[in-house]
């Protein structure tokens, strides 16, 4: 299991369009990615999921991944986040 700490630079933190770019980037790994923000914990492979935890703009969320491809799978996803704009 690895993990990252990320900053939300979107200034609409991880809503809808993000959102759905996030899952399609994790869904394309066999590893389980998850992530982590105030204390609660969703699937990166579910956009509901990721919905769900109402990330902010400036929040600090922690990417975790675990499984075949977790080294890879955890970079992607936090390089992704650290890049997105509306």
């Amino acid at each position: 299991m690895v993990s990252k700490d990320v900053a939300v630079k979107n200034p609409t933190g991880l809503h809808a369009r993000p959102a759905t770019l996030l899952v399609k980037k994790a869904s394309s790994f066999k590893s389980d990615v998850s992530v982590e923000y105030n204390g609660k914990k969703a699937n990166v492979k579910s956009l509901i999921g990721v919905l769900s935890l109402g990330v902010t703009k400036g929040a600090t969320i922690t990417v975790i991944a675990s499984g075949e491809d977790e080294e890879v799978a955890c970079e992607e996803v936090a390089k992704l986040i650290e890049t997105l704009e509306e």
